[in-house]
């Protein structure tokens, strides 16, 4: 390491996976003696990409050049599913020096170090199609935090039509439970309350292993001293099964909130979309997540403008939507992937159709919202206490709702009682149990 080009900026894209994977990568610069800062000017400048949408891959090409016109002279460092992707298009990117894909992230200091000695550009991205190991990229000392990310798996193997994603991540790996495990206990050590278990297709975990599966995981890390909640980051309709649900209760520490992939609610669309499930197969899902967590929190990501939907189809998400109830919905407007067979579809959809079947959809699961967390004012519910700003307090309770309230103690990163009082501009607000209020 050259002590006078020491100073790293991280620059993250995407998904929660990759907010892992940087802090991972952060931990393994500061071991290697190099500082961590978060001002703009640095010496070495690593972007962990995303290619979800044509918009993330603009983002991408932007914050490389934002960071070279900053520092002529820094390294700049492309890594993850952009670059695993077209790799050959970061190539032609003047400004970057190292290419690493979505694999091999441990060797990151080796190759600016080598870099840096060479002046020769690095390019390690490779074909991963036949990868079945995972890579462990391990986090032990999280900052500013109390809620821990965690992830377990990598790779997906569903090919949905409009999805780059399997071709950046690879085939289903699976973290070994042992490997989980002791991370849990790393980061209950370090104080952490929660754990969210988080990967590509989380649902998928186990399927490379011999007798593995999510509740073996779950039940793993279970008894962790110091750990009171455990959350999955999402999953398929499909796992959720009676047998699943009842393994499940048996977890006290669970909670209970659902992400719950949708994508649409119109079987058309969903056929088009290579799901694996129909719109009534969906709603029996539901039905049986809230015969067993009634007060689940059921969120969801919805596509709005895939090729070919018509104005029927759109209101047949409309209608499930209103039927599910959703507590939270993640609204993407649909945007071309290069190599997906969407991409080749006729009766592609028009952006200014796209905007407004968002607005609609917007306002629609707002609404929603607001039913749903109001229903839960003059009770009482559990709130872990993640953050505090001027005199205000802000935490998540189980079923990921997050509550705004007062209390005259630090309470930061305890789990406390707050009695739902009122709903107002768009936010939960309550009174922590046991303190005066005015």
């Amino acid at each position: 390491m050259n002590l006078n080009y020491n100073k790293v900026k991280l620059h993250t894209l995407g998904c929660k996976v990759n907010q892992y994977e940087t802090e991972a990568i952060s931990e393994i610069f500061e071991e290697s003696g190099y500082e961590v800062v978060e001002e703009e000017f640095a010496d070495i400048y690593v972007i962990n990409t995303c290619t979800v949408t044509s918009l993330s891959d603009s983002k991408s090409r932007q914050m490389i050049r934002k960071f070279k016109r900053i520092n002529p002279q820094s390294t700049v460092v492309v890594m993850g599913c952009y670059s695993q992707v077209a790799d050959k298009d970061v190539e032609k990117i003047e400004s970057v020096d190292v290419i690493i894909g979505t694999t091999e992230r441990n060797e990151i200091v080796n190759l600016v170090e080598e870099f840096q000695t060479t002046g020769q550009r690095i390019n390690i991205v490779r074909d991963i199609t036949g990868d079945n190991t995972f890579q462990p990229i391990d986090i032990t000392n999280l900052r500013d935090m109390t809620r821990a990310y965690l992830k377990v798996q990598d790779g997906c193997n569903r090919f949905c039509s409009y999805c780059i994603i399997p071709y950046a991540r690879g085939n289903i790996r699976s973290r070994d439970p042992e490997d989980v495990r002791a991370e849990v206990i790393k980061l209950s050590e370090n104080g952490y309350q929660e754990v969210i278990l988080t990967g590509i297709h989380i649902a998928s975990y186990g399927k490379d292993k011999d007798n593995l599966n999510l509740i073996n995981l779950i039940e793993s890390i279970h008894d962790v001293e110091g750990i009171s909640r455990i959350r999955l980051s999402s999953v398929e309709p499909r796992l959720i099964t009676e047998e699943f649900l009842i393994s499940l209760k048996n977890f006290p520490k669970f909670c209970d909130h659902f992400h719950l992939s949708l994508q649409s609610g119109s079987n058309t669309v969903l056929k088009r979309m290579n799901r694996k499930y129909t719109r009534e197969e969906y709603l029996e899902k539901v039905e049986l997540i809230r015969k067993f967590y009634p007060n689940a929190g059921i969120t969801t990501d919805i596509i709005v403008g895939f090729p070919g939907e018509t104005e029927d189809e759109f209101q047949e998400t409309l209608d499930l939507v209103k039927k599910v109830k959703f507590s939270r919905v993640h609204i993407f407007k649909y945007s071309k992937r290069k190599g997906t067979p969407a991409a080749e579809m006729t009766d592609q959809v028009h952006g200014d159709i796209k905007n407004e079947r968002s607005k609609i959809l917007f306002e629609l699961t707002n609404r929603l919202k607001e039913e749903f967390e109001s229903s839960f004012i003059g009770r009482a519910l559990s709130v872990l206490v993640e953050r505090k700003i001027e005199d205000n307090y802000y935490g998540h309770t189980s079923n990921y709702m997050e509550i705004t309230f007062n209390s005259a103690r630090d309470c930061i990163n305890d789990i406390v009682e707050v009695e739902m009082t009122e709903y107002k501009d768009d936010k939960l607000f309550g009174k922590m149990k046991g303190e005066y209020h005015e």
